[in-house]
């Protein structure tokens, strides 16, 4: 019975490995470097990088060099094995999903296409592509990189119906700096888990609020915020879990709605601006606002 993890494992994940190898030796990794990252041996990575793997076909091996290049991307900013892990099932969980890998599977299966997509039928499509394009239009803003704070930035989308963090849609590895411009990977269900839990907890509150975006604070972003004339609220969460974090956060929005949260943390907590909003065009809008203020 071969199953899509069976699938997966023989047929796409040493290529997919062999590919992020390749990409993370040219950027000077070490071998061993390489090996912990993807889970393997050295001597495994040093076949890799020796070309001893099988080629899937064209098409996928092109899907697959997509993903690698995302993947050896995501290590290179310093994402965690975690954020990997989730990000690189989700790229997978989507490539069945579109229907691009079905017949594929189908084949080496023995099984109809029909079958392969209805094992993956997706709801998220409308949601991902509302973030897409929020998110297209954040990273085209002149200035973003002076707000992007120490733990990086992370913009997350609670549509309609979300119940846990896997329904929200943020960006895997989050917003970072490379060589001083903004980087981001595609936005996808389940890549947030504390900036996921924030905006559901806030919607509970607050249903016309979707979304959040959080930034770096200071006095001079915090005096931007107050010449801007939209709703804010101030809180320090340092000494606080992430629970108790969300949860006094969230307790602003019981009879109010703030548009900005200034976090000024406190010991072992960086002060952070959260930018919430209807959903993340409208969040976008407001870091733009705020960005022409601090002009």
């Amino acid at each position: 019975m071969k199953t899509p993890s069976v699938y997966i494992a023989e047929e796409l994940m040493p290529y997919l490995r062999a590919r992020i190898a390749g990409i993370l030796y040219r950027e000077g990794f070490r071998q061993s470097r390489i090996a912990s990252y993807l889970g393997i041996t050295q001597a495994m990575v040093s076949k890799y990088l020796g070309g001893t793997y099988k080629r899937p076909p064209e098409e996928v091996a092109v899907l697959l060099d997509a993903i690698a290049e995302e993947i050896a991307g995501l290590i290179l900013t310093g994402a965690t094995k975690d954020e990997i892990i989730v990000f690189t099932s989700r790229r997978l969980f989507e490539l069945f999903s579109s229907g691009k890998l079905c017949r594929y599977y189908a084949k080496y299966a023995g099984v109809s296409e029909d079958t392969c997509r209805s094992l993956f039928a997706s709801t998220h499509s409308s949601a991902v592509e509302e973030m897409r394009l929020a998110l297209r239009e954040l990273l085209s803003l002149p200035g973003l990189p002076k707000l992007i704070p120490e733990v990086r930035s992370n913009l997350a989308y609670a549509p309609p119906g979300a119940k846990s963090p896997a329904d929200v849609i943020a960006i895997p590895g989050r917003i970072t700096l490379v060589k001083g411009r903004p980087y981001a990977l595609p936005p996808e269900p389940g890549a947030s888990k504390f900036t996921a839990s924030l905006i559901l907890s806030v919607s509970e509150r607050a249903p016309e609020v979707r979304s959040v975006m959080n930034v770096r604070l200071d006095r001079e972003i915090a005096e931007a915020v107050e010449k801007l004339g939209l709703k804010y609220s101030e809180i320090r969460t340092g000494g606080l879990s992430d629970e108790d974090a969300i949860e006094r956060m969230a307790g602003l929005f019981e009879n109010d709605s703030p548009d900005f949260v200034l976090d000024w943390g406190g010991e072992g907590v960086e002060p952070l601006t959260y930018v919430f909003g209807r959903n993340p065009l409208d969040v976008v809008g407001k870091v733009k606002a705020l960005l022409e203020v601090m002009k």
